[in-house]
């Protein structure tokens, strides 16, 4: 018989464990300093932890995630940081970090005070011999840019110490602006992003995230629609899966990757793979904006671009203020590290006078020569480019990392033609693995979850129909439209049916999967399963739907139990693909 977990959120703080990530494959080669592969290569292995608790509804967490064996807190030049430093990653990018950035501004937004960000950025550019050639480089203000600021947060202070260390790494001749939000709530954070606009950033980084809701695009026009500022946003550090706001159409959405260093006899280089961690998906409300062309996400695709983000290639960052046993120089990543360095590339890159009214998030797609193009490496089991590095654009990498600033720029109008899409299919379900929630599915309660009561085909999550051994009747449905000019539809989903029932003869326990039109009629079964049906293992079940091309259909699948002995129908990655 079925139990019902009562789900318990743990805040998870520095104290916090993940596990070690696994050192990633040679990808895309470009030259590197000699020595760095030692440095990295000395991470491996290491504990790694979150640095935020994970947020409730429209709210945010940080991306940050902390090393917790390789603090050093008395480093000197003689004994460098563990971690990448400027000069790698001016490098591995090829920024013209030393003679671009003056006169532009990157604006830091994040939740919080950290009390000692000016001495600790003075300390990091000190200790990496950073000269500045501007004056009133680093300015703080709470989010509505007054100089009270918000309560001391020493979690958020380390995200804040990470994108001032990453900005500044990147761009050194860049004024910083630490915008302090009141709260991690999307409405604090939303406001702080309008003071860093209206106080003239360039480009303004966002190192957080939530769960979508349908809130999102209300979030959207309020707080992220700047033409002209290149506002970039973290993607997640969960895996597959989308969060907000870098599922919003008006910023560019940072993917992650592992940087790795290799040596050989024609000299040192740098390779990238996609970041387990890093995340992607289609996005369960926005829009998908003009210039982005893949085909699998009838919404927005996540993500846009991404650089370094994974701990066990992670980056050298200060910060005095402590948080538990860990202060002083540490090692960080998460795509909370990306965001800031691609903030900052958008920075370095030339502003013809047309960017003021234009879409910074568009530039890369107008020129994705000008990145490195990341081809291998996963961050889950979805079967497509939404979750596996491909040639072109994927979903954990984007288009790729950045190789100088070319994509980074204004594009004259009308000359933008985006990489072809990967693949001719257009995924028309949103969160088809439930990795990010309920929405946009309606079901039961209790049906979308993550208990070890039956595992899910892949990742954590699946839809658990049934299984209490009582009589229950549990729904789930979406609806979508299939496009008119469809050639093909094809609906599947994984099916796995436990079941404590005996007979070989009497379906006593049913699931049916059924299509219904907009006014609820019923437009056909589509199959039947029944406690006769059970077996160990998922198997797939596909099903063509193309007769409905051109109509709104919703998907729902029913599952009605008796009052003894439970059946369990559990369903995972889900797909409802057209042509």
């Amino acid at each position: 018989m079925r139990l019902r977990a009562v789900v318990v959120t743990f805040a998870v703080g520095a104290a916090g464990l993940l596990p070690a990530l696994p050192a990633s494959a040679a990808g895309v080669q470009r030259p590197a300093r000699a020595g760095a592969g030692a440095a990295i290569a000395s991470l491996r292995g290491h504990r790694h932890a979150k640095v935020c608790a994970a947020p409730s509804a429209h709210h945010a967490s940080c991306h940050a995630i902390v090393d917790l064996d390789a603090v050093t807190p008395l480093a000197t030049t003689a004994t460098p940081p563990q971690g990448y430093g400027p000069a790698d990653l001016q490098k591995a990018y090829q920024l013209p970090s030393a003679t671009a950035g003056l006169g532009k501004t990157v604006a830091i937004v994040d939740a919080y005070d950290l009390p000692t960000a000016a001495n600790d950025l003075n300390a990091y550019r000190a200790q990496y011999g950073l000269s500045s050639s501007c004056t009133g480089c680093f300015t703080k203000v709470n989010q509505s840019g007054g100089t009270t600021l918000p309560a001391a947060n020493a979690s958020w202070g380390q995200e804040i110490a990470l994108d001032l260390d990453m900005v500044t790494a990147a761009c050194p001749n860049c004024k910083i602006l630490l915008v302090e939000a009141n709260s991690s709530s999307l409405t604090d954070l939303g406001t702080a992003v309008n003071t860093a606009a209206g106080l003239g950033a360039n480009a303004i980084s966002n190192s957080y995230g939530g769960s979508e809701s349908s809130s999102d695009t209300t979030y959207d026009t309020s707080y992220y629609k700047h033409p002209g500022v290149a506002i970039t946003a973290s993607s997640g550090d969960s895996g597959y899966g989308v969060e907000y706001p870098a599922a919003s159409q008006y910023v560019t959405a940072v993917g992650g990757t592992s940087l790795n260093v290799a040596t050989s006899s024609s000299g040192t280089t740098y390779n990238e793979t996609a970041w387990s961690g890093a995340g992607s998906g289609c996005s369960a409300y926005d829009p998908k904006p003009t210039w982005q062309r893949d085909s699998g996400c009838s919404r927005r695709t996540v993500a846009d671009v991404s650089a370094v983000a994974d701990p066990n290639t992670g980056v050298a960052v200060y910060d005095s203020t402590a948080s538990g046993t860990n202060v002083g120089w540490q090692v960080f990543g998460g795509t909370s590290a990306a965001a800031p360095l691609v903030a900052a590339t958008f920075a370095l890159a030339p502003t013809p006078a047309a960017a003021a009214t234009s879409s910074p998030a568009s530039f890369p797609y107008a020129t994705p020569t000008g990145l490195n193009d990341v081809t291998s490496g996963t961050n889950g089991s979805c079967g497509s480019y939404l979750c596996t590095a491909v040639t072109g654009y994927d979903g954990p990498t984007g288009l790729g990392t950045p190789h100088g600033v070319s994509a980074f720029t204004a594009f004259t109008a009308g000359t933008a033609t985006p990489t072809p899409p990967p693949t001719t299919s257009q995924q028309l379900l949103g969160n088809p693995g439930f990795e990010t929630g309920t929405a946009p599915w309606v079901a039961s309660t209790g049906v979308v979850d993550n208990s070890n009561g039956e595992p899910a085909h892949s990742g954590s999550w699946k839809a658990w129909l049934n299984g209490y051994g009582t009589s229950h009747t549990d729904t789930l449905k979406q609806t979508v439209t299939i496009p008119a000019s469809a050639t093909s539809a094809t609906l599947s989903f994984y099916l796995h049916i436990d079941s404590a029932e005996t007979t070989t003869s009497a379906a006593y326990d049913k699931l049916s999967v059924q299509l219904v039109n907009s006014s609820g009629t019923l437009l056909t079964t589509l199959a039947t399963y029944s406690n006769l049906n059970k077996a160990s293992g998922y198997a797939q079940r596909t099903f063509d739907v193309t007769g409905y091309k051109g109509q709104s259909v919703t998907l729902r699948l029913t599952g009605t139990e008796d009052g003894s002995l439970q059946t369990s129908f559990v369903v995972d990655d889900a797909s409802l693909t057209a042509k």
